[in-house]
Order: structure tokens, then sequence, then C-alpha cells
């Protein structure tokens, strides 16, 4: 039996349902503002349900979405907020700790990818911040190789190991959302060091293939899928909410699981969950590995 790393679930979608506040394109960052502790208390849960890493909260901390609300003067206070309740909820635990860096300007939208020259120092002042505080840096939902060069290169100034995670395809999960193949991901993990690599923020459905693509560049590999139904047209636009977005009413924490252990079946080593999974899902997916002989590291 293998060793597997268990991730956390989805933060932003459990900020919005626990926050009761009405989502803004801000996301879940603002919530760090305006209900202090939460955070906390989500990481609490998933390390609780036996995940054992703890994804920052600091997925959308950018500069370009914080100037949109006039609130770029917390870049840093915000991401040492975000790293201080992860380390809070850690306490004693064995555990580590993930420090996030997401897309710049929006998720899902390779269309707006900046040239690497420009994006990659962007990607590197967030991973100077959150360098010293973390155990890795998880670069998640990449949807073009321009993106996934960018922050491979960026993270690199974390001086961490870096986990490099992109989304794929809804309907095709041999290919990025940009269109290219995930397999091209070669080339990248050949001129940056990457420790592991990744697919997320697609649905279950896709991984399989994404897996089988990601599996072939010879890095530890795994996948964390989301629970939307699918990534709607108005998501799609200028500054959304995730309102825009449906959650898919049947991917119970048992059928999650099913897919999950799918996944360990194809060798990923690296498992959890995104957007819409929860602590529930968790928990049952640490119980099923266990329950088969799998040690959670």
């Amino acid at each position: 039996m293998a060793k597997i790393t268990l991730l956390d679930g989805g933060m932003g979608q459990e900020l919005v349902a626990r926050s009761g506040d009405e989502p803004t394109s801000l996301w879940a960052t603002r919530v760090m503002i305006d209900h202090p502790g939460m955070v906390r208390a989500i990481h609490e849960d998933y390390f609780a349900a036996g995940a054992t890493v703890a994804t920052t909260n600091t997925y959308a901390t950018h500069r370009d979405r914080l100037e949109r609300f006039d609130l770029d003067h917390l870049f840093q206070a915000l991401h040492l907020r975000a790293l201080a309740e992860a380390h809070e909820a850690r306490g004693k635990r064995v555990a580590r700790i993930a420090g996030s860096i997401g897309p710049l300007k929006a998720s899902y939208r390779p269309d707006l990818a900046e040239p690497v020259e420009v994006a990659a120092p962007k990607y590197a002042e967030v991973a100077r911040i959150l360098g010293p505080h973390v155990d890795i840096i998880l670069c998640e939902t990449m949807a073009s190789l321009a993106m996934a060069e960018a922050v491979a290169q960026g993270a690199q100034a974390s001086g961490k190991p870096v986990w490099l995670s992109v989304s794929v395809d809804d309907q095709d999960g041999t290919t990025l959302r940009s269109g290219e193949p995930v397999a091209d991901l070669a080339g990248i993990v050949a001129r940056y060091p990457v420790a592991a690599v990744l697919a997320n923020c697609s649905v279950p459905e896709a991984m399989a293939a994404a897996l089988e693509a990601l599996s072939g560049l010879g890095l530890p590999f795994g996948a964390y899928a989301n629970g939307f139904t699918h990534i709607s047209s108005n998501f799609l636009k200028d500054a959304p909410t995730v309102k825009e977005l449906t959650h898919r009413q049947d991917l119970t924490p048992e059928k999650y699981g099913d897919f999950a252990m799918d996944w360990v079946g194809m060798g990923a080593t690296i498992v959890g969950g995104c957007c819409e999974v929860g602590p529930a899902h968790i928990a049952r997916l640490a119980g099923r590995l266990r329950a088969t002989g799998h040690e959670i590291v």
C-alpha cells in the first residue's frame, strides 16, 4: 500500500457558506477582515477530518484583485493573516502548510494570461512572503502553459518545494482549459524545479485522463477536483462572483471517495478536494484510505 498525502478541501466556498455574506469578486479574501478566525476554524475542521496539509487562504490575494476594492495597501497583511490562521489551526499537529498561489486576474481565463516575463515577478512577490512560513508552495488552477510557466518560475523565490497544479477541460482532461495538452507541461518541469504535479478545480470525471498525462512527467502526481456542475459562461466574464457557479447535488462524500480512490489506484499519491468539496468529503476519504491499508502522511 502507498503513502498518501491528504490535502484539505475547498476554502472559498466554505467561507461563503459559513459567513452568509454576499459574495463579491474579491471572493474569500474579504472574509479575513470581516470574520477573523473563520479561516482558522475551517482549517481545524479539515485537520479533524484527517487532512495532513492546510492550504492557506491566499489563492486570490493578488494586487490586481485588491486594487479593485482599494485594499492593495493590505497586500502583505492579508497574506500574513492567512498564514497565521493556518499556523494557529495546525498547532502541535504533525502536518504541513501549503502556501496557495492562484492565477493572476481571474480563474479559468487563459485569455488573460500575461507574458511570462511580466507575470513571474508578480508571483515571486507572493512567494517571497509565503516562503518563510510554509512547507510547500502550491500553485493552483493554472489554465494554460504560459500561466504554469510564469508561476513555476516565480514560485522559486520562496525557497520551498513547488507543487504545480493545473485546471483541465471538464470534457477532456487531457487538455488544459486553454486547449493545450497537459502532457506539454513536460517542458516546464524540465526547466524549473517542480516537486509534484497535480490537476485541480475541474470536475472529478475529467481527472483520470489528466492523471494519465501527468503520470508521464516522472514526478509525484495527484488530483483534487471541484463540486461544480460546470464553469458557466457568466463566470468567465470580468469580475464574476461565485453566484454564477452551481453546486452539484450528486457528489456525496461516498461518490467523491470513489473517484479519489480510483486516482490512488492509478498511482496518485496526493489527493484532496477543491471548491464545494468539504470536511465531510475529506473525512470519508481519509477513512477509506486507512481501511484499504494506505498510510496518510
